[in-house]
């Protein structure tokens, strides 16, 4: 089944990439040097060139579409929506894949999957890449190639609406007399006690529960990662609120099978592009749909990606 979201620039507007020159790109990309002089090459064929005909970037171009693992209960990552279509931010930065390699972003199928089928699918070919919020950890480097980060994820607060509290600081004034939820983990109790030495600790066997209890009063707060919070009080600003307050960072990147050097750097350079370059829109965009967060316009001149100078 084919997917499709719409990650294009408004009709009527010029995208980043269509202001810049598509067919200028193109003729960039399909030229070589023959002689001292420039001869023309389609971009497929440039392309083919620029990869072994067994490798993961010729099989897809040849395929004509891309097959991206994920999932299909996490809003706002991956999800089905009231129709049964698959949204979320991974599905968005999916298409664009897809935009990137055929100028298309429905170019791509979506396999369902459960999050302990991610890397087998990845290691035995069911799929091309792993577009499905994956915590780089160490174990898992061992057995994928990671790309570069296109989310930083962390622990956040969630608060009711109607809750005395507004903030971090004011939980951690509270102490004793404050409460705060959890889904049940063994890393609860050191993890709360990073940041509150004296709240109390209510765990739950659902994220569901735990939510649950901010709004019928047994918590003063929920702990869950920062993009549920940021999803829920823009779904819902009359219900919850955000202490505007995370820890324990965590890094999202996107999967590929080991072994293809050219398929990573494809991947990293799309990543790359969106989050800092030419396809900054369509990142924006997606990010202000699903976490309500407007995103500055990467600063130009010096690469920040550098650090400042």
């Amino acid at each position: 089944m084919t997917d499709k979201a719409n990650v294009d620039a408004p009709r009527g507007e010029l995208s980043r990439r269509e202001m810049f020159g598509a067919s200028g790109a193109a003729a960039l990309v399909g030229t070589a040097l023959v002689g001292g002089a420039i001869a023309s090459l389609p971009v497929a064929e440039a392309r083919a060139q620029s990869s072994s005909a067994t490798g993961k970037l010729q099989e897809v171009l040849t395929r004509g579409k891309l097959i991206v693992g994920t999932g299909t209960t996490n809003p706002p990552w991956h999800f089905e929506d009231e129709t049964g279509q698959l949204v979320g931010m991974d599905i968005d930065m999916a298409h664009l894949f897809a935009k990137g390699l055929f100028d298309d972003p429905s170019k791509v199928d979506f396999v369902r999957e459960a999050a302990d089928a991610r890397i087998p699918n990845l290691i035995t070919n069911k799929i091309d890449i792993v577009c499905q919020f994956m915590t780089i950890t160490p174990a898992r480097a061992r057995q994928v190639e990671f790309t570069i980060p296109y989310y930083r994820e962390g622990i956040g607060l969630l608060l009711a609406k109607n809750s005395k509290y507004n903030t971090y600081a004011d939980l951690k004034a509270a102490g004793k007399d404050a409460r705060i939820s959890w889904l049940q983990n063994p890393t609860v109790e050191p993890w709360t006690r990073k940041v509150f030495p004296d709240i109390q600790i209510l765990q739950f066997d659902s994220v569901d529960a735990s939510i649950e209890a901010i709004l019928s009063g047994r918590a003063d707060a929920a702990a869950e990662d920062q993009s549920t919070v940021r999803w829920l009080t823009r779904k819902s600003p009359d219900r919850f609120k955000d202490a505007g307050f995370g820890w324990i960072p965590n890094s999202y990147a996107f999967a590929v099978k080991p072994g293809d050097q050219v398929w990573l750097n494809f991947v990293n350079t799309m990543v790359k592009e969106a989050v800092l370059g030419l396809d900054f829109d369509d990142y924006q965009a997606s990010f202000k749909k699903w976490f309500g967060v407007d995103l500055p316009i990467p600063r130009i001149g010096y690469p920040s990606e550098y650090g400042t100078i």
